[in-house]
Parts: structure tokens; sequence; C-alpha cells
């Protein structure tokens, strides 16, 4: 299989680095950054003149632009034969609209993909082909493309969320005397170790289980309570559905 890139931003990068070695060639466009060429050579990959030849020689052609190129860049594609969307905040039957005589799919990864262990919401129906390139990118996720918004705010945006709590307890814990690196090294490797417990046991469980009464986790709590913690990533949620949303 030919998976052909249209455009080359963070997120067209982290799905196909997980994909490089797994598919027969990666092609890859933008609109002049020079971000096209610079992934080709990292992958040992080819970045194209136009999306005209990407389309003709892609099996699968994966829209990682903005929303409102929508239109443009079908125009230039219209060999495309299987599509999938990055689109954020653009429906299935808007590309569906676009791509009338190709088979198309909504994708919403998140960047864990470049390292296959990402979410990736789907809707559409893909054929077995395109979910056989799919799955070994992560845990892949059916859902209702009206729900596609709502899932973005959490899984594509909680990586970042996610990524500066790490930062956050590793600078504490420098702050206590701890080496910044050795600090950081010991938060990443409990959060992969949690995000493991999690799996099997609800947060709350897990929470309980660690803070045991009147011990030094409970009073981190009690203050992560007091400051706001957990209203402030409701908030980072609600702020990033609002922006997505007109």
């Amino acid at each position: 299989m030919i998976v052909g890139f249209v455009g080359a931003g963070s997120m067209a990068a982290a799905m196909a680095r997980g994909l490089a070695g797994d598919v027969e060639g990666l092609l890859f466009t933008d609109s002049g950054s020079g971000r096209a060429t610079k992934l080709a050579e990292e992958l040992g990959a080819e970045a194209v003149g136009s999306n005209r030849l990407l389309a003709e020689r892609a099996d699968v052609v994966v829209l990682a632009v903005k929303p409102a190129m929508l239109e443009q860049v079908a125009a230039e594609l219209g060999g495309a034969k299987v599509v999938v969307s990055l689109l954020a905040a653009t429906s299935l039957e808007r590309v569906r609209g676009a791509f009338p005589a190709a088979e198309v799919a909504r994708v919403m990864p998140n960047v864990a993909v470049e390292v296959r262990q990402g979410v990736l919401c789907v809707a559409g129906d893909p054929g077995a082909e395109l979910r056989g390139m799919l799955e070994p990118l992560g845990h892949l996720v059916e859902l209702p493309d009206s729900e596609f918004d709502a899932a973005t705010a959490v899984m594509g945006c909680a990586p970042a969320y996610l990524a500066l709590a790490v930062e956050a307890i590793a600078d504490a814990g420098a702050e206590a005397g701890l080496d910044e690196e050795l600090a950081r090294e010991l938060v990443v490797e409990t959060t992969a170790g949690t995000a493991a417990l999690l799996r099997e046991r609800h947060p709350a469980n897990l929470r309980d289980a660690v803070a045991s009464p009147g011990g030094s986790t409970e009073a981190g709590l009690e203050a992560l309570e007091h400051d706001g913690a957990r209203g402030a990533f409701a908030a980072a949620v609600r702020a990033s559905l609002e922006r997505m949303r007109p």
C-alpha cells in the first residue's frame, strides 16, 4: 500500500512515522512550507510535485490540511480512490461531498500514533484494507460523526494537558532537590505505569489505592482540589471544544 499525505504538519508527521516501514511507500505534499521534503528525507520517502501526482500514485490519500482548504485540495485530487480525512471540525458528510467517487473515512488520531500507542477515532465504516493500515497505530474507537468534536477535545488535546501535568510535577521535584533529568524520568515512567494500571482499574479506585488516609498522597490530592485542578482540566476541555465549533 502506498499512502499519500496532503499536508505535512505535526499530526501528519506523527501518523507517517507510525506507518513508516509498515507500508510500501509514503508520499508527501505541502503548500510550500518545505515540510514535505524534510519529512520525506527523514523517513526515506518521497515528496511529490503536486496533489494531482500524489492522487495518481497513492492507494490511500490522507488529508491533513486546514479545513478551509478542503474544496480546493479536493479539486486537485480528483483521482483519489480512498480518502482519510484528519480535518478537525469537518464533518464526514462534507468530506464525502468533496470526494463523491472515493471511499471516505474520517479519522482523528492523537500524536501517540507516532509510537503506535495512539487513540484513533474513526467514522465512515473503513474497509478491511484501510482498517488494517490504521490498527497498528494504536487503539481504534468507532464513533458517530456527531461525537467527533467532543472526542477530539478529550483524546486529541489531552496529550498536551497530560504533558503539562508531567512537566509541573517534575519541576516541583527539581525544586525539592532532585536532578531535573532524574525528576522528569521518574514522572514519565510513573505516568507510563499508571496508564497501564488505568486500563484495568477505574481512576477513582486507583486514586484511593494510592492515597492512604492521613498520608502524603492524600495531602497532595487535597491541595490539588483546593487549587482547582479538576476544574482546570474540565475548563481546558470546554475551551478546546468551543474553539473547534463555529
